[in-house]
């Protein structure tokens, strides 16, 4: 396909990280798709467009997101500068739209169905893929001295199973769900907490139907600090899955803008997918 005089691309995943990476092309100009599961298990939901799936729209720093259910309304959004957000799991919108760049932001620490012939331009977020069979390039989502670094051979660092550290805190500033069930909000986003405080419910699997008398699980800070993040009401948590995100450095503000670690991971997109776009253009000529 020929290169349009506005670029269009793809974003798959519309978690914090992903809306950092649309964020970023959006300001370089490109017409941005963010496409997400109909019920996204994000957990920074006041700043990740996949809220929009939710909420029917959402603005991170000026930039508006906007839930469309087909790929045509797309046009419209981009009509006055939104980011339209599908629900779309298996991708479709990636053949029928045919964008000029496709980016897997989905942090599955693996490839779950993304190729090198989906688009002219493939750039992959992290660990699960390799430069010229899954992607044209990869950024480092890592933390440390590569984040955001444009990886042109190879892969990007293995997942590490650990929860990167902000403000000196790793693993106890993520609030997990102690056993299956429908998760319920008792905090907001932003909300100051004390160790031990009630963030949020489980009621666990087969007493959804009666939530009133249903036996419910309490979920308690194990950190002071603030609630940067929640999962959305109503999402069905395993036993063990990371529902929310406490932190240490007790900015509520924080809560409520893009992250260093996305803004840098999305910077690397913008690099990757100008240089890649430019070559490609080039073998066109």
């Amino acid at each position: 396909m020929p290169t349009r005089s506005v670029p269009v691309a793809i974003v798959k995943g519309m978690g914090d990280l992903g809306t950092g990476v649309a964020y970023r092309l959006w300001r370089a100009g490109f017409r941005v798709l963010g496409i997400d599961l109909p019920r996204p298990t994000v957990i920074r939901r006041s700043v990740a467009f996949a809220t929009a799936l939710y909420d029917g729209r959402i603005t991170v720093e000026g930039a508006q997101a906007e839930r469309i259910h087909f790929v045509d309304e797309a046009i419209y959004v981009w009509g006055h500068r939104g980011i339209p957000v599908l629900a779309d799991p298996e991708a479709r919108a990636v053949s029928a739209l045919g964008p000029e760049v496709l980016v897997d932001a989905t942090l599955a620490k693996r490839n779950t169905g993304t190729h090198l012939d989906d688009a002219p331009v493939v750039i992959a977020c992290g660990p699960g893929f390799t430069v010229g069979s899954d992607c044209h390039a990869i950024v480092e989502t890592l933390r440390g001295h590569d984040l955001g670094r444009v990886l042109w051979q190879g892969s990007a660092a293995p997942n590490t199973g650990v929860p990167g550290e902000v403000g000196g805190e790793s693993a106890r500033r993520i609030v997990r769900a102690p056993e299956a069930g429908m998760v319920i909000g008792r905090r907001a986003i932003g909300d100051v907490v004390a160790v031990g405080d009630v963030v949020a419910e489980i009621v666990p699997e087969g007493q959804g139907a009666a939530r009133h008398t249903a036996r419910h699980v309490e979920v308690t800070a194990g950190l002071a600090g603030v609630l940067r993040g929640l999962i959305h009401d109503g999402v069905i948590a395993t036993a063990g899955m990371k529902i929310g995100d406490i932190d240490p450095r007790a900015r509520p503000e924080y809560c409520f803008t893009i992250s260093d670690k996305a803004l840098a991971v999305g910077g690397g997109v913008v690099e990757a997918a100008l240089a890649l776009r430019s070559s490609y253009a080039g073998r066109l000529a």
